[in-house]
C-alpha cells in the first residue's frame, strides 16, 4: 500500500513492492495492473512504461529476489565446490525463509504457464541460478566429487527440485491443510544428505585408485 513510508521510493520500485504483495496474496492470475497500480500510488500507464506488461513486472521480481540470493551465495569462500553446492542451496532456502512473498511467488508462481503463452516463466536471474549449478556440478566431476554414473542435468533437476519442494510445501501448509511440521534446520539436513548422496560410493573410489 502507498503509504509516507513508501512516498520516498521511486514508482518503478513501488510497483515493484506493490506488486509484489498483490501477486503473493492473490496470485497474478487474479491481480489485475489496476489493482497494483492503484496500490502503488501511480498510474497504469507508468506501470507499463517500467514493466511492458503484468508478466515482465513478475518476471523483475523474480530477478530482484534472485539478486539477493546471489549475492548471500557469492559473500562466501569455500574449500569444495561439493561445499559450494551445499551453500547455494541453503542461500535459496535462507533468502527465501526471510521473505515469505517471495518465496509465495518462487515456489507457487514462477513455474506456471500463462493464459497469454505456451512458455513457462524463466527470469534471467532464474537463468543464472542453473548457469552456476550447472557449473558448480561440474567442477565437482573435474574433481571427482560426484558420482561418474550420474547425468549433471539430471542432479541439477534433483537439487531444485527438492530444495523447492520443501519450500512450497511450507507455503501451502500455511493456505491449506496439508501438514508441513518442519523448519529451515531440517531443510538444511535433507539439504546436506542430497548433496552427500552423489559422491562416489568409497567402494568405487577404491577400485579406480
Amino acid at each position: 500500500m502507498y503509504t509516507k513510508s513508501t512516498s520516498t521510493l521511486s514508482s518503478h520500485d513501488r510497483i515493484l513492492l506493490s506488486a509484489k504483495q498483490l501477486f503473493a496474496q492473490h496470485g497474478f492470475e487474479n491481480t489485475s495492473t489496476v489493482a497494483i497500480a492503484r496500490e502503488a500510488g501511480t498510474s497504469e500507464s507508468q506501470l507499463m512504461k517500467h514493466f511492458g506488461n503484468k508478466q515482465g513486472l513478475l518476471v523483475a521480481i523474480m530477478d530482484r529476489g534472485w539478486t539477493s540470493i546471489s549475492e548471500r551465495v557469492h559473500a562466501v569462500h569455500h574449500t569444495s565446490p561439493a561445499d559450494r553446492l551445499l551453500h547455494v542451496l541453503e542461500a535459496v532456502a535462507i533468502e527465501l525463509d526471510r521473505d515469505p512473498q517471495m518465496k509465495t511467488l518462487m515456489t507457487l508462481e514462477a513455474r506456471r504457464v500463462r493464459k497469454d503463452g505456451t512458455d513457462v516463466l524463466l527470469s534471467r536471474g532464474s537463468r543464472q541460478f542453473r548457469s552456476l549449478l550447472d557449473g558448480i556440478l561440474q567442477e565437482m566431476r573435474n574433481e571427482g566429487q560426484i558420482r561418474t554414473d550420474l547425468n549433471l542435468d539430471a542432479v541439477r533437476a534433483a537439487v531444485i527440485g527438492m530444495t523447492e519442494g520443501l519450500l512450497r510445501d511450507l507455503v501451502v501448509a500455511n493456505r491449506s491443510e496439508l501438514r508441513a511440521d518442519y523448519g529451515f534446520e531440517d531443510v538444511q539436513k535433507l539439504l546436506g544428505i542430497l548433496v552427500g548422496a552423489f559422491h562416489e560410493p568409497i567402494v568405487q573410489r577404491a577400485k579406480a585408485s
